[in-house]
């Protein structure tokens, strides 16, 4: 069923999203009911101050992160997670009665309890949330699924969040709100009932019940791979600036803009429908994969409006009272920081749904689950420290604007430090914005290409972009082997170098080289990986197939893997092509947005290949059109 929304008709996607939809629905109605209860009734309670209650609720929440996450992810790769899903809901149900009793008997140490057993709850869904989508979805579903996940879960915090404020004001009793938890927890568990079975990955698993050793251990599965962990590490991130501009709302609407409570609600609800029209987006502008260069993008975006944030916000608003909604939609400058807001959802949306795609699908199956559960751990490490850290700076005097503005130059030293590490995050974000801004790309068979395992791609050479278009549509990295002159050439050469292609000389040129090339080549596929190569030996310059030079035969002799054809089209007469035996002379040569094309042939047996048979299969993909 083709379109992300697809997946809401289908048995395996909608009753688990539905189950998560309510629980964070939830949350966020049972804690934000009893924040404003305690914050407007708190002599009923206790002779805490209101503000000290408002961030203890928020502290015992978030404990059970730190305690529990590393057993619930080892529950959750030893047990089936759709089983599991219906515990949790029926613990969500017990905890919503222990609720009503603290409610009743207007004890605040019980619905403390309450409120911890609640985030015990969500640390037990954590990593059944995520670690479920991989095994219910296809590979080429995952983006959408994520979307989808990622903007229903801020659509639900923010009516649950809307929804317990209402309710804690306008029941005669405070019981009600547990009354309704357990109406909202009910329906959970019924549609929890209709998530198809998750078998475990390690059931012979022995569950360690040392949370301290258990994390470690957990951290380690996840630093086996290195853009796995940093991807964790981006998420996280995330989660501390966005978590920190979230916590800033209300007084930022008070003191700043001069609103009211509808006016924090308004922010909230700005920033939450950015996030889900840029969660929504992901999946078309990624074409269906994991397209890890929309991070980039993401992270951009987050840091320029971040600081526009700081600069469009109004210093000495009229007025000594808070506005009235519309009267304060009525100033200038209160749409620029709307749309700020705005654009920073949108912009989260392009940064998160893809990290946690790349978790879900470079993770290992079988420690999946423990993976998810040491990113739950360090989301909430890096929220407290970032809230700590905010909360320090505006005690020492700094001013709301410029905490934001701070925070994204920050993003941005952030995401410079990652990208450095793991360039394929750079790399494909030049790719996808190649593909995306100066042509127009048409994929045909682009599932052909193997998800997993070693094979060598063979394409037509017509232009010095041909890589990177190839790189852009692949859904899986791959190592080039190009011609060493191509490493001297500006951007491009930087490029190729540091996503591991391969450099390669004639052995006229360097038989050193050449030799270095064709071990580094069976190293590759060796570890599995996706090798791509253009027999041509050169770029074309007459626009027609040249023939096929004999290196693939001795790759394929000493490294017997699947063999992918592929064809170009489109890129003959281009800026980056040799026509008229020029290239990049003229600047937009073909204009913005021209047609490209990339076809893919089934992959073929290693058995009997010869030059000439993919010189054949090649120029059949490829058509009349160079």
């Amino acid at each position: 069923m083709s379109g992300q929304f697809g997946l809401l008709k289908t048995r395996r996607f909608a009753p688990f999203f539905v189950t998560q939809f309510l629980g964070a629905f939830n949350d966020n109605l049972f804690k934000n009911a009893l924040v404003v209860l305690l914050t407007f009734q708190a002599a009923q309670w206790t002779t805490l101050k209101p503000e000290l209650l408002a961030n203890m609720a928020a502290g015992v929440f978030i404990l059970p992160f730190f305690l529990f996450s590393a057993t619930a992810g080892q529950l959750a790769d030893k047990y089936d997670k759709a089983t599991l899903a219906r515990l949790v809901k029926v613990l969500e149900m017990v905890i919503m009665g222990v609720a009503a009793g603290g409610f009743f008997l207007l004890s605040l140490p019980v619905l403390m309890g309450a409120l911890f057993l609640l985030g015990c709850h969500s640390t037990l869904f954590g990593p059944v949330k995520y670690a479920i989508m991989p095994q219910h979805l296809h590979t080429d579903e995952l983006v959408g699924g994520n979307a989808l996940i990622e903007a229903g879960t801020f659509v639900a915090i923010l009516i649950g969040t809307l929804a317990g404020g209402l309710l804690a004001g306008s029941v005669e009793h405070p019981a009600w709100i547990a009354v309704g938890g357990f109406v909202v927890a009910f329906a959970g568990y019924l549609t929890s009932r209709g998530i198809p079975t998750a078998p475990p990955p390690a059931p012979e698993l022995t569950i360690n019940l040392n949370p301290l050793s258990e994390t470690w251990r957990n951290i380690a599965f996840a630093r086996q791979n290195r853009t796995v962990f940093l991807s964790i590490l981006g998420i996280s991130w995330f989660w501390l600036y966005g978590a920190l501009f979230l916590a800033q709302f209300p007084a930022y609407a008070k003191f700043v803009l001069g609103g009211g409570e509808s006016a924090v609600t308004m922010l909230l609800a700005i920033f939450t429908v950015g996030i889900g029209i840029g969660s929504m987006l992901c999946e078309r502008m990624s074409g269906k994969h994991v397209e890890i260069g929309l991070v980039p993008f993401g992270s951009i975006g987050l840091t320029l409006f971040g600081l526009d944030l700081y600069f469009a916000s109004p210093v000495g608003l009229p007025g000594t009272t808070p506005h009235e909604l519309l009267a304060l939609l009525s100033i200038p400058a209160i749409w620029r920081v709307l749309f700020d807001l705005m654009m920073l959802g949108v912009f989260g949306g392009f940064f998160i749904v893809p990290l946690y795609a790349l978790v879900q699908l470079r993770s290992s199956p079988e420690h999946r689950a423990r993976i998810i559960a040491a990113n739950n751990i360090l989301n909430a490490l890096f929220m407290v420290v970032g809230a700590l850290g905010a909360a320090s700076l505006l005690g020492a005097g700094l001013a709301m604007p410029a905490l934001f503005g701070l925070a994204a130059l920050l993003n941005a030293l952030v995401a410079v430090y990652i990208y450095g590490l793991v360039p394929e995050f750079l790399l494909r974000f030049v790719a996808w914005l190649l593909v995306k801004a100066v042509y127009r790309l048409r994929t045909e068979g682009i599932e052909h290409i193997p998800q997993e395992g070693a094979a060598v791609l063979v394409a037509n050479h017509v232009s010095f972009v041909d890589a990177v278009v190839i790189m852009g549509a692949s859904p899986r990295p791959v190592r080039f082997v190009m011609d060493h002159q191509i490493f001297r050439t500006p951007l491009l050469g930087f490029i190729f170098r540091h996503c591991g292609a391969i450099p390669i000389a004639s052995a006229k040129e360097d038989p050193a080289m050449l030799e270095a090339a064709f071990a580094e080549i069976g190293k590759a596929l060796a570890n599995g990986d996706l090798v791509g190569i253009f027999p041509e030996g050169g770029i074309t310059k007459d626009g027609e197939l040249q023939a096929f030079r004999p290196g693939i035969s001795r790759i394929l002799a000493a490294n017997p893997v699947p063999v992918v054809p592929m064809a170009l089209s489109g890129l003959w007469g281009s800026f980056f092509s040799r026509v008229d035996g020029e290239v990049m002379k003229k600047p937009f040569r073909r204009g913005l947005f021209s047609d490209i094309a990339l076809h893919v042939g089934s992959p073929v047996s290693p058995e009997g290949i010869t030059p000439e048979s993919l010189h054949a299969q090649v120029r059949s993909l490829r058509g009349d059109i160079r």
